[in-house]
């Protein structure tokens, strides 16, 4: 029989309602987020001022307030496409074992005997060796300041390639290091943009990896491609401060000589620093993930001679003492001083994990950027251009949707209101996910919203051509309907899945607008399958309970 339990439509409805609900903010646009803006920093500074009191009271808190995102191709901002050099780390890696290896060299003069640095590819460190005999000692103790490979893909490798010239002992990163050297330096250097480039407020900036050594930045809002270089070749501030105390509820008003700045990985907790640093991170020459004595990871950081010599004399005058490591107004670490750190370099222990050992390197380097980079695009997009994108994607929309409503309602007759009832909700429910998710909208997605009208039609159209087949065999109309909806099934299945199928390789595969397009039509590809099969088939029953026709036409 043609039923569908009181659980079922309660569930389709409420699934409906919510989906309306979440897509409301989008409607009223500009208050929304000039709401979101005013909260966002209240929570940010725990000032509200009238001027953010009325900003906040444009919209009501108790309702959803996500918005949909407008891409850079929609709301105006700047476009570029950096190249990072990745052979200044190896260059900056060689040059700074150099010491290193010399020291060890040289306290086995006795058996090698002299070295001299030669001049070499800057990706290698060349050491000439003034008894070939004992080239095998060299290498040997070249071999012990190498060490294991921190990535998850060379685990059980080496550092460095260790090998010998003749009378030249030549040392290069081994294959495995180098991909790990440039996996960190592409997210030390993607890390240093987000944060420069989320300082200024900007709202969902893209910026993503794009193959080996480049760098998408795509900044929604900003002014020039020129103010966005600007922006991103400013350097992180990264001081180490000595650890006065620490506390759960700030002074807005700190003694004299101390600040007062909060935790990054400890929620509510502040600590109490001294205003001048110990050193900066002008003065750090490198950090990344390593091991500690037991195997567990940790973080290594070494500092040019002169931040050497004043971390040594600190940590010697302090130990058992904690020592805050601080980016950008943020404690990102505040570690405990074991014992004298001289020669200027260290670890830092705790509770870390591969990858949060990495992060921390991250954090820790991400006081200047760590290569150069050549900006290969650069593109600065109008807000009026935007605009104009804008009305143009909103105007195929619209005579996209009118088109598809007067046609099913002509073809169908009441079933077509139906179906156009249940488009409305399928592009609500649309919008309502991509608010939730906090997906970015652009042009390209804008025509897949508009291909996903077309698609949550066609699948209405096998139901309905099925129940008109149906009676045409003299079946009861109820049974034409529920036969309709059945047989249907199968064939709207395989066609959305092969499209879901398409747009997750579009998505995977793809970079900027693809995705964009990818985003829409996959969640599309959802709400146009709920809406067709289950919200049309609730309208359609509810109608023919209370109806009781004899006939149906469709």
């Amino acid at each position: 029989m043609l039923q569908i339990p009181l659980w079922k439509r309660v569930i389709i409805w409420g699934l409906c309602a919510l989906g309306v609900l979440t897509a409301l903010p989008n409607l009223f646009y500009d208050r929304v987020e000039r709401h979101n803006d005013a909260v966002a920093t209240i929570e940010r500074t725990g000032v509200e001022t009238p001027e953010l009191a009325a900003e906040r009271a444009l919209w009501p808190d108790w309702l959803p307030s996500n918005l949909v995102n407008l891409g850079l191709d929609l709301r105006g901002g700047a476009h570029l496409l950096a190249e990072v050099h990745l052979e200044d780390v190896y260059k900056a890696r060689m040059d700074a074992l150099w010491p290193e290896m010399r020291r060890a060299l040289a306290e086995a003069r006795a058996e090698i005997g002299g070295i001299r640095r030669l001049p070499s590819d800057p990706s290698e460190l060349r050491i000439r060796i003034e008894r070939p005999e004992a080239m095998a000692r060299a290498v040997e103790i070249a071999n012990s300041l190498s060490s294991n490979v921190v990535s998850l893909s060379g685990i059980g490798q080496r550092d460095l390639d260790i090998t010998a010239e003749g009378d030249t002992l030549v040392i290069r990163l081994s294959e495995a290091e180098r991909a790990a050297t440039d996996d960190r330096t592409m997210a030390q250097a993607l890390e240093i943009i987000r944060r420069r480039v989320d300082e200024v407020g900007t709202r969902e900036p893209t910026i993503m990896r794009q193959g080996t050594n480049r760098i998408l930045i795509q900044v929604p809002g900003i002014g020039s491609a020129a103010e966005l270089k600007e922006l991103i070749g400013t350097t992180a501030r990264l001081t180490f401060h000595p650890v006065i105390g620490r506390t759960t509820e700030p002074d807005p008003t700190p003694r004299p000589g101390t600040i007062v700045l909060p935790s990054v990985d400890e929620p509510g907790v502040h600590y109490i620093l001294d205003e001048v640093p110990v050193v900066t991170g002008e003065d750090l020459v490198d950090a990344r993930p390593d091991f500690d004595q037991n195997g567990r990871p940790a973080v290594s950081f070494r500092f040019n001679p002169s931040g050497a010599r004043r971390f040594g004399d600190y940590t010697a005058a302090n130990v058992g003492q904690l020592f805050a490591i601080v980016l950008d107004n943020e404690v990102i670490s505040a570690p405990r001083i074991n014992q004298h750190i001289p020669g200027g370099s260290g670890i830092i222990t705790g509770n870390f994990t591969v990858e949060s050992a990495t992060n921390l390197a991250v954090l820790l380097r991400a006081g200047a950027l760590p290569a150069g980079m050549t900006f290969l695009e650069e593109r600065t997009i109008g807000p009026e251009l935007g605009q104009d994108s804008i009305e143009a994607g909103r105007i195929a929309a619209i005579i996209g949707t009118v088109g598809v409503v007067v046609f099913v309602i002509l073809s169908y007759g009441l079933f077509g209101v139906f179906t156009s009832i249940a488009l409305g909700l399928n592009i609500a429910m649309l919008f309502g996910i991509l608010s939730t998710i906090g997906a970015t909208l652009t042009l390209p997605g804008i025509a897949g919203i508009v291909l996903t009208v077309g698609m949550a039609v066609d699948a209405n159209v096998l139901i309905f051509e099925r129940i008109r087949e149906e009676l045409r065999t003299a079946r009861g109309p109820a049974r034409a309907i529920e036969l309709g909806y059945e047989r249907a099934m199968s064939a709207i299945v395989d066609a959305n899945i092969t499209t879901f199928i398409t747009a997750l390789i579009l998505f995977f595969l793809g970079s900027g607008p693809v995705k964009g397009f990818a985003v829409t039509l996959v969640v599309g590809l959802v709400t146009s399958v709920f809406t067709a099969i289950w919200v049309t088939r609730v309208m359609v029953v509810t109608w023919f309970e209370r109806r009781r026709p004899r006939q149906i036409t469709v």
